[in-house]
């Protein structure tokens, strides 16, 4: 016996976009802030390379790089966590009241 007779059941094939829910942030804010995350450890490669330039001397290639892969990583990751918190951010503030 079916206990869903019209296949509205929780396995039933969905239509795409039927069940996402209201006020998530537009397509433009999320290429904003995978944008700002790019650009976050683009700057903290650079910051992280003029470190290491500035610390070493003599032969300083290796060094040179880590710091750049290492600032780069560091930029990246804390920008995107900062973007994905302002993300969930406009969704609730977006989100339409719950109904009573």
């Amino acid at each position: 016996m079916d206990d869903f007779p019209n296949g509205e059941g929780p396995g039933a094939e969905q239509p795409l976009g039927r069940d996402l829910p209201a006020g998530l942030p537009s397509r433009g804010a999320y290429v904003f802030a995978f944008l700002a995350t790019v650009l976050g450890g683009v700057f903290g490669g650079i910051i992280g390379f003029g470190l290491a330039d500035i610390d070493c001397t003599g032969n300083c290639g290796p060094s040179k790089i880590i710091g750049t892969v290492v600032g780069a990583l560091i930029g990246a990751v804390g920008v995107g966590v900062v973007s994905v918190l302002v993300l969930r951010a406009m969704s609730e503030w977006r989100r339409p009241p719950k109904q009573r």
